[in-house]
């Protein structure tokens, strides 16, 4: 075990206040200074396996591993055995007895990353890069790191997360950084059909986004995941940019400095008008940017010697 008790980043539920603070400093340090911490892992190796497709998290962890020195494997399930019948336990376990050091995981079914760290054994740390619509502990960090930029502190902050929040691993990893972190108020908006059946901690549930956003300090948008649902009956792309996009007249209803984040992918014109998204108030790319410097945080701490 390192010093810092952490061998697999699975969720932030789990995290302790000082993990989490370790964590967030160590990215803020690495964003400060990237050189200093040039092939501190030169040698060890990396395999992303995802079973989704992604651009941000998937090429931030291996440019973060290679910034720190490390191999890098990209596991591709259409050209692996997968494909062929082979089950995800058989695949993992090949995997293991390669003997990376690292594995990072994205699935689409939910705790499948739990489910395959308790079988991980002794020398091998794993990675959540997204599972199912529960948890994206990475995704949260680094929207953390890139508050804490232009905030000392979180506490006092209202918080708005509006658009698919009930199929949402970023939704929920959200909140319960944001939690942990003692955010003054989270506020969770979207259509019925993409609510939670139950609140998220003690997020408060909003049915308008313009109410949902008036006095915000910091706004979170997310796209419709049509991939994870079936039949939801929601309007097309324009009626529900009326009623739900976050374009410049609704930002005006936020406080007068706040600031607009999405995880990405954008969808320009459902969830959020270009004007927003590529506004002074947004920091969309500035989280692209923060993905690597967390990314290279979790593996420093993972593999600390």
């Amino acid at each position: 075990m390192n010093q810092s008790g952490l061998y697999h980043l699975l969720d932030i539920e789990s995290l302790s206040r000082q993990q989490l603070n370790a964590l967030l400093e160590l990215s803020s340090l690495i964003r400060n200074d990237p050189a200093t911490y040039a092939n501190r892992l030169d040698g060890r190796v990396l395999v992303n396996m995802f079973f989704e497709p992604s651009t941000r998290t998937r090429i931030s962890f291996e440019i973060a591993a290679k910034r720190l020195g490390m191999h890098v494997v990209n596991f591709q399930s259409d050209l692996s055995s997968s494909v062929k019948g082979e089950a995800l336990a058989d695949t993992f376990q090949t995997l293991i007895e390669m003997q990376p050091d690292v594995i990072a995981i994205r699935h689409p079914h939910d705790g499948m990353v739990a489910e395959l760290a308790a079988e991980a054994g002794p020398s091998i740390h794993l990675i959540n890069a997204g599972n199912g619509c529960i948890e994206h502990p990475t995704q949260a960090l680094l929207d953390a790191v890139t508050l804490l930029h232009h905030h000392d502190d979180l506490d006092h902050l209202i918080i708005t997360i509006a658009g698919d929040i009930c199929h949402s691993r970023v939704a929920r990893s959200a909140v319960e950084i944001f939690t942990k972190m003692g955010v003054s108020q989270i506020r969770l908006a979207g259509p019925e059909e993409l609510l939670p059946a139950q609140s998220i901690r003690d997020a408060k549930i909003f049915s308008c986004l313009d109410e949902a956003v008036d006095g915000a300090n910091v706004i979170m948008m997310l796209r419709i995941q049509h991939e994870r649902f079936g039949q939801v009956s929601l309007p097309d792309n324009d009626a529900f940019y009326r009623q739900w996009g976050l374009d410049a007249e609704r930002l005006s209803k936020a406080a007068a400095d706040c600031l607009v984040l999405h995880p990405g992918p954008v969808n320009r014109g459902v969830e959020i008008a270009s004007e927003v998204a590529d506004g002074t108030q947004s920091l969309i790319r500035e989280q692209v940017n923060n993905g690597v410097f967390v990314r290279m945080a979790v593996l420093l701490t993972l593999l600390e010697v």
